[in-house]
């Protein structure tokens, strides 16, 4: 299956086969000790099972990238997000080039040309879906190594939440129309996250029990429109007491706004569910009326709930319940913060203990 000889040029020519009665296969040399040296590592990769044919690099990466996306299975939001950040990012940068011609330089040089069009966080997720396509590329043996090694990517500097006030979170809803003002009392008053505010339906509501059931959220599919979706994790779904005043906010929208055919609660004036796309001007709008800081999103008001429950006492857990985090170590990195140190309980509690036996080794001597 495998030969080196001598051709009438002078070259070295080394042979191979893949399979028995598989095509043949060759490259030529300059010095036979190179052919040899290249043709034992082409059979001892067959003999492995890591054998990766130099031809099978040659597929573009768009092509490639494209047959990837489509098979993954991804929540609807996550769907939209690779067929955006692959098509406005990757494809014009690698979409022509073959798999096997892309170096790590190469992407080290693309994550450095993004920096002033995205922000670093931005940055890191367009490398990542990069990354998982040349990894997929490896595992199909088209690629003996991905490109995506050893590459540095920007600082992401993540500055401490700085809860809204409660007069900005009362102007915030004032400023807003008066079909979706009772979106802010919801948020800032169950820390839901905007795609789960607009997915409230009147069944989730349970007026007796003055609980909510998150268990969904609309979510913006690639050209469609906004339909009902999972939550961002399992821990995402959850029961949420309900205050009174949220209570009191959605009994009086729901009076002066019915819920559509589906039982969305927050609507559209026609009826139909809402676009965060859509929701943004208005929000943004409402930002400038209200005289708040310029920039505060829609989940301002999710963090104004978490500051609410750590100020009232609420442990780790509990909040973390609240808010659906994964873990208590995603609700620690984000309001660690907010948590208060006493100083006071600190020092008593070393008093207490060392400062006891102290005394008590000093009257022994």
């Amino acid at each position: 299956m495998a030969s080196v000889s001598k051709r009438k040029n002078g070259k070295w020519l080394a042979r191979y086969r893949e399979t028995p009665r598989g095509a043949q296969k060759y490259k030529q040399f300059d010095r036979k000790i190179d052919a040899e040296r290249w043709l034992s590592t082409i059979t001892a990769d067959l003999a492995r099972g890591l054998y990766v044919d130099p031809a099978a690099g040659k597929i573009e990466f768009e092509t490639f990238a494209e047959s990837w996306r489509k098979a993954q299975v991804h929540r609807p939001g996550t769907v939209a997000q690779v067929e955006t950040y692959l098509r406005r990012h990757a494809h014009p940068t690698f979409g022509k080039r073959h798999l096997s011609s892309v170096r790590p330089s190469e992407i080290q040089a693309w994550v450095k040309s993004l920096e002033g069009a995205l922000a670093p966080s931005s940055t890191e997720l367009a490398y990542r879906y990069v990354a998982a396509v040349f990894k997929a590329a490896v595992a199909d043996r088209l690629i003996a190594f991905s490109p995506c090694v050893g590459i540095r990517l920007p600082k992401i500097d993540r500055p401490q939440v700085e809860p809204l006030a409660v007069e900005a979170v009362d102007a915030l809803r004032a400023a807003l129309p008066d079909r979706y003002a009772a979106l802010v009392v919801l948020a800032a008053g169950t820390g839901l996250r905007q795609g789960e505010c607009f997915g409230v339906t009147l069944d989730r509501i349970d007026f007796l029990r003055r609980t909510l059931r998150v268990d969904r959220q609309i979510v913006l599919i690639p050209h469609g429109g906004p339909e009902f979706g999972p939550v961002k994790t399992k821990a995402s779904n959850r029961t949420i007491p309900l205050p009174d005043v949220v209570l009191d906010a959605l009994s009086a929208h729901i009076a002066k706004f019915s819920p559509n055919d589906d039982g969305l609660v927050f609507t559209t004036p026609h009826g139909f569910a809402i676009r965060r796309t859509r929701f943004g001007e208005i929000w943004r709008t409402a930002v400038a009326a209200a005289e708040v800081p310029t920039g505060t999103g829609f989940h301002g008001l999710r963090h104004f709930y978490a500051s609410l429950l750590i100020r009232s006492g609420c442990s780790v857990k509990v909040v973390q319940a609240r808010l659906g985090h994964a873990n208590a170590a995603e609700t620690l990195d984000t309001y660690s913060h907010l948590w208060p140190d006493d100083e006071d309980r600190t020092r008593q509690a070393i008093d207490d203990v060392l400062g006891r036996a102290c005394e008590d080794l000093a009257a022994a001597t």
